[in-house]
Order: C-alpha cells, then sequence, then structure tokens
C-alpha cells in the first residue's frame, strides 16, 4: 500500500487531532492503492505533524457528500459549497485512527523538496 501526504491548514489539522474532523474533503481522487494519509500543516508550522489510516473514501454529488459527512467535516455549509462552487462531485477522505509523531518531521525528511499545493504520494 502507499502513503499520500496532504497539506492542511493548522485550524484544519488541530480539529483532526481533535478528534472533531474525521473527513478531508478534496477535488481529486487518490490512486487505490493509498492506505495512508499523511498530514502536513501548512504556515505557520509547516511541519509533518502525523499520520491518518484512510477508511474510505466518499464521491458523490455535492449534496450527496455533505449528507454523508455533515457534523464531522469541520467545515460550515456554505465554505464546503464555496470550495465546490463550480464542481460537480465532492470527494470526502474517512479519516481513521491518527497517530501524532513524536517528532514532527520536515520535507525533505519525506524525500520532498517543496511545498505541495495540495498532496504528494509518498
Amino acid at each position: 500500500m502507499s502513503q499520500m501526504l496532504l497539506s492542511i491548514k493548522p485550524q484544519y489539522v488541530k480539529q483532526i487531532l481533535a478528534g472533531k474532523k474525521k473527513y478531508e474533503f478534496r477535488k481529486f481522487h487518490c490512486r487505490a492503492d493509498v492506505d495512508t494519509i499523511v498530514i502536513y500543516a501548512t504556515a505557520p508550522i509547516k511541519q509533518i505533524i502525523g499520520e491518518a489510516a484512510l477508511l474510505r473514501i466518499i464521491e458523490g454529488d455535492v449534496e450527496y457528500v455533505w449528507h454523508e459527512t455533515r457534523g464531522f467535516g469541520g467545515i460550515l455549509k456554505k465554505d464546503y459549497k464555496e470550495y465546490y462552487k463550480e464542481r460537480e462531485v465532492a470527494i470526502a477522505y474517512e479519516l481513521g485512527e491518527v497517530t501524532l509523531y513524536d517528532k514532527p518531521k520536515k520535507l525533505k525528511d519525506v524525500g520532498l523538496d517543496y511545498v505541495p499545493q495540495s498532496f504528494a504520494y509518498l
């Protein structure tokens, strides 16, 4: 299996770590062999802080995905709608058990020399 690093804003990372955000929304579908989401907290943190098991992927029209994830998406509906405003399909990654690293990693520690706009396969 493989890992996918996601760039996530610190406010959402905090919610993931607190167990309040169980879904990460994206506009793309990952490869079928991905089983782990590596969490990169964007500026000002700029570190890989941990990882989460990828339990499943929910894909469908924007309203369906909202209905399936509401209450655990860590985002207001108006912001969700704005994110998908010109899209017909929404994708949500359901996050399982989160492992917080004892010592955060730098991107170069996982072979990256750039900040991924959205994601990178490891």
